[in-house]
């Protein structure tokens, strides 16, 4: 061990995303930011789903998915585990957006768009 890692600790090298930790069930999502408050919004209080692409770090994820429920929203990024998973949910809801969903994967600037909106 070196002076710097006896003093700082080991550095994490995982990749930012990575520190991110999706908990997925049958009825919500959670999600574990590493510097922020945990997030779980239940399936079925999903009001929203948007997609949203910032250049805020370039050393972070651009792409993020956000789950807006009834009384609290929660944001994945794209590299962390889970993204996959809850894509994979919403993405089949019916009226589900997926050119929105590829306009903004294909855009280089800071944008979010509405994917799916529950219907009144």
């Amino acid at each position: 061990m070196n002076f710097l890692e006896k003093i700082f600790g080991k550095a994490d090298k995982r990749n930012p995303e990575e520190l991110f930790q999706v908990t997925i069930t049958d009825d919500f999502v959670t999600v574990e930011h590493p510097k922020a408050k945990t997030k779980t919004v239940k399936w079925t209080d999903i009001e929203e789903v948007r997609v949203i692409n910032t250049d805020d770090d370039p050393d972070f994820t651009e792409v993020w998915i956000e789950l807006v429920g009834k009384n609290d929203r929660c944001s994945i990024p794209q590299g962390a585990e889970g993204y996959n998973e809850v894509f994979e949910v919403v993405s089949g809801y019916d009226g589900f957006d997926a050119m929105n969903y590829i306009k903004v994967m294909g855009s280089a600037d800071n944008e979010e768009r509405v994917l799916w909106r529950r219907p009144q």
